[in-house]
């Protein structure tokens, strides 16, 4: 099933970027557990504060990006402040390598009404909250 989409002002959502405490651990989980292929690393200043980012490529054709950054004079703020969303083909198998990547789940995929796509959640190894959504068509 294609998705609609839309906007009423010329702008386009074009990314999220989470911020993280350990950048290193951060990338490594992300990549393990969703498959996200690294494209470049940036290092900025936000508001004169350091910030070392990881950009990935997007996951499908004119997707958004995905960033982590990790502010290189402060600890990571606390999870919560967005819950992260990707589509799986097989929730399972993305559950299992969420856990051998050193995230755990917190929901388990629920019995739904047809029709209705399967999802868990899942902490990252920092406490980030991710829902796992069966990919839809």
């Amino acid at each position: 099933m294609e998705l609609p989409f839309g906007t009423t002002q010329d702008a386009d959502f074009m990314f999220t970027k989470l911020i993280v405490g350990d950048l290193e651990q951060a990338a490594a989980f992300y990549g393990a557990a969703f498959g996200l292929v690294e494209m470049h690393r940036v290092e900025a200043q936000i508001e004169g504060r350091a910030l070392a980012e990881v950009v990935y490529q997007p996951t499908y054709q004119g997707g958004p990006l995905f960033i982590l950054g990790q502010y290189l004079d402060a600890e990571a703020p606390a999870g919560g402040e967005v819950i992260l969303g990707f589509a799986s083909g097989d929730v399972d198998a993305c559950l299992a390598r969420v856990e051998a990547a050193g995230g755990r789940v917190v929901e388990n995929p629920a019995n739904l009404p047809a029709g209705v796509p399967r999802y868990a959640f899942v902490r990252d190894p920092e406490g980030h909250l991710v829902q796992v959504s069966q990919r839809l068509g």
